[in-house]
């Protein structure tokens, strides 16, 4: 079985964004109310006595957008030093991270992924459902800021939209040449905008890969993330390629992670709604600690069974009841 030790860490539902992939457009949302979230303290307490003695040990930040949430250095800081934490990263779309990257380095954060969807600004900014200023420059220097303080991997995340973004994925390939910069092609996926995804669908990672190599040349890394990317590189290249390819070469034989979001529910599969479970509630109403570990031990055993067998299912319905931004991506 699979080691389950990753834990996605959902701090805040809101976004200054809002990406097609991820929140349609005329869609109405219902942000979790501040009094509804976990509090820093909760989400310490779970990670600490439930999440940790369960074994996890690697730890992502997440939204909507991470750096919207109140404090959000300080518990970068908390959670960096717990003695168990082997791993700390962030996913972030980089608008505000020009002015928090240093101090977010400075509090533990190592590791970091930001969202960048086009290197065309009239693209990226349809992408991301701007129609005001351009936000593409402000995006550009984040990712720079980060560079320059340290973070190392620094990877852009790239969701591939056919007709849409899918034309660059040579140009956005070649940032990795000449710089240790690791991009990352994400299949598009039903959830967040089903009507979309039925639109467009999306791009086989194979027809992408053959697309670079046809190029450059593409070799397999010997350079491996925590999560479920077939990782290349251009002969000769200073960063690398992944591929997440969870549409067209299922990976849930090696998936290691689970998903907290924002307000608690602790979901085991993505793709999958099936046995989430209330941890806030629980907390809340004073459920113990050990009760909690049993849960969770309990979840990552069926863990399996949740993605072999249902994964394809999603939900009884067939519609996904949150988007990713409220899952947590």
């Amino acid at each position: 079985m699979n080691k389950i030790d990753y834990l996605r860490i959902s701090l805040i539902d809101r976004c200054n964004f809002r990406c097609q992939y991820c929140m349609p457009e005329g869609t109405e949302l219902d942000y979790v109310l501040l009094q509804d979230l976990l509090t820093h303290d909760e989400l310490l307490t779970l990670l600490r006595d439930v999440f940790i003695p369960v074994g996890f040990r690697k730890f992502r930040l997440t939204g909507g957008e991470p750096l919207l949430r109140p404090g959000v250095v300080d518990l970068v800081r908390e959670i960096a030093t717990l003695p168990e934490t082997e791993d700390l990263a962030m996913t972030t779309n980089a608008f505000l991270l020009a002015d928090l990257a240093e101090d977010l380095y400075q509090a533990g954060l190592r590791r970091i992924n930001i969202s960048l969807d086009s290197l065309n600004r009239e693209t990226f900014d349809k992408i991301i459902g701007n129609r005001g200023k351009s936000r593409w420059d402000k995006i550009w220097a984040g990712i720079q800021a980060a560079h320059e303080v340290g973070f190392d991997p620094l990877k852009l995340n790239v969701v591939v939209i056919p007709g849409v973004n899918d034309s660059e994925v040579e140009a956005l390939a070649a940032l990795t040449l000449d710089r240790c910069w690791h991009v990352r092609f994400i299949e598009f996926m039903p959830i967040g905008n089903a009507n979309l995804f039925q639109e467009r669908a999306w791009i086989p990672s194979e027809e992408l890969r053959q697309r670079i190599r046809d190029r450059w040349g593409l070799v397999e890394s010997r350079v491996r993330g925590n999560g479920p990317a077939d990782v290349f590189q251009i002969p000769g290249a200073q960063g690398t390629l992944g591929f997440i390819s969870q549409m067209s070469e299922c990976f849930c034989d090696r998936c290691n992670r689970m998903r907290l979001s924002a307000d608690g529910w602790l979901r085991p599969c993505l793709l999958n709604e099936t046995g989430q479970i209330d941890l806030k509630t629980a907390l809340r109403s004073g459920v113990s600690v050990v009760e909690l570990q049993e849960k969770i031990n309990y979840l990552v055993q069926v863990k399996p069974d949740i993605n072999y067998k249902q994964r394809d299912s999603g939900t009884q319905e067939g519609v996904y009841g949150r988007t990713m931004s409220q899952i947590g991506g």
